[in-house]
């Protein structure tokens, strides 16, 4: 069964796993961690995304975030792509770093926010990385280190969070917390599978549902009601259908060559053959971000009529500012 493909809509809320190839380590130590927030904290900002929630783990990683008008694909394509360049080089090893494909996970705002909240950043305890709540508090790779206010980071949006729970800083921190301890004293710590979230009214009401025998309205990519499900589901058909009629047409990834080769006076040779030469790259990396918008194609396919690297396309389709191809 072929693999479905990301919900990537911009100005929601998505849910990001990251795990290390074979579920190998991602950080050797706290250097890696602080490099990987660095690169994110640039790159977040530039794309105009709020953090809510984030845990780096030995060999994988969840965020949450509110994505910018760009959605999710270039921000995590140039986090993912420099820090694998990053660890490559400082343990002098090659070959893969993540897995295939991170893990997104579009999420009803309002009504898993918090549940996201405790779940992502309960990860260390669950681990076993911290022992209780009060060694949580001191655990520095995680949001909820900086909501408790000891350490800041100017990138995490913990104003919006905080606000959640009250509004004095000092009063929200306090009723925060004890949202936290309630899931640590129940002893059954919430878990998100496929995209539902157990131990919770999403998934009570799935269950309801299949007792009587009713196909509940579910989709691993997305965390959700039934009506927000709907609506994700309804975009992203009407864009495969965009997508469907433009290729249907006959217009192929040719045309898009052949009309950024005229506009740009750079010959279809020297667009198809990997020149290095930086005036080519940039119309290079048009022509991938057209051919992935317009016609879904992946990056492996449109690397083979480019006579780049699959790495390669990737980083060009993540460099490209759609408001600005000059």
């Amino acid at each position: 069964m072929p693999r479905q493909a990301r919900l990537d809509v911009p100005g929601a809320l998505h849910h990001i796993m990251i795990r290390g190839i074979n579920k190998a380590d991602i950080f050797y130590d706290d250097e890696d961690r602080q490099k990987f927030l660095e690169k994110l904290a640039l790159n977040i900002t530039d794309a105009k995304c709020a953090i809510f929630a984030w845990a780096l783990m030995s060999n994988h990683v969840h965020l949450l975030f509110k994505s910018g008008e760009k959605g999710i694909s270039s921000v995590m394509r140039k986090q993912l792509t420099w820090y694998a360049i990053y660890f490559n080089r400082k343990y002098q090893r090659t070959g893969h770093l993540f897995e295939n494909r991170y893990k997104s996970v579009l999420c009803e705002e309002d009504r898993y926010l918090l549940a996201l909240l405790r779940y992502i950043h309960l990860n260390p305890l669950r681990a076993g990385i911290v022992k209780n709540l009060e060694e949580l508090d001191d655990y520095p790779w995680s949001g909820h280190y900086a909501i408790m206010g000891k350490g800041e980071y100017e990138w995490m949006n913990i104003d919006y969070v905080l606000s959640q729970f009250g509004k004095s800083r000092k009063r929200a921190r306090t009723a925060y917390r004890k949202f936290i301890l309630e899931d640590i004293k129940t002893g059954q710590v919430s878990e998100i599978s496929g995209g539902e979230l157990e131990n919770h009214d999403r998934w009570s009401e799935v269950v309801s549902l299949k007792r009587n025998r009713k196909e509940p309205e579910l989709d691993s990519r997305i965390l959700g009601g039934s009506n927000f499900i709907k609506t994700i589901l309804e975009e992203a058909e009407e864009k495969e259908k965009r997508q469907l009629k433009i290729r249907r047409s006959g217009r192929s990834v040719l045309d898009i060559i052949s009309e950024l080769s005229n506009e740009s006076g750079i010959s279809q040779v020297a667009l198809r053959h990997g020149s290095r030469k930086r005036k080519v790259s940039r119309v290079r990396a048009e022509i991938a971000r057209r051919c992935a918008e317009e016609l879904g194609m992946t990056a492996a396919d449109i690397a083979r009529y480019l006579g780049v690297s699959t790495s390669a396309i990737i980083r060009a389709i993540a460099r490209v500012n759609p408001n600005n191809h000059d």
